[in-house]
């Protein structure tokens, strides 16, 4: 008998959400939000920038296999991210 999460009909995993998920770990590991779990502001440059190419390779790795607005999520979130990341790089 197959067995799925209760939430799994109601909640499809969404490109979005998987993009936005690894934005807001990086954030995180940029110090500049606090991690939901421990309540509490961390800062480590090397696990953000490991997010940051992660979502560079997921972009190259679904060229033309994105909708739209998927790319422009994707695009400008890599922006943003790189953004924030030379500023707190920047400000050691």
């Amino acid at each position: 008998m197959n067995q799925t999460p209760e939430n799994s009909a109601s909640t499809p995993a969404l490109f979005s959400n998987f993009v936005m998920g690894l934005a807001s770990a990086t954030l995180i590991e940029l110090g500049l939000i606090e991690d939901p779990a421990t309540h509490s502001k961390r800062k480590s440059v090397e696990n953000a920038r490991q997010h940051i190419e992660l979502l560079a390779m997921l972009k190259d790795k679904t060229r033309g296999n994105l909708s739209l607005d998927e790319g422009k999520i994707l695009d400008k979130v890599l922006t943003d991210l790189k953004f924030e990341f030379t500023k707190v790089v920047s400000s050691k």
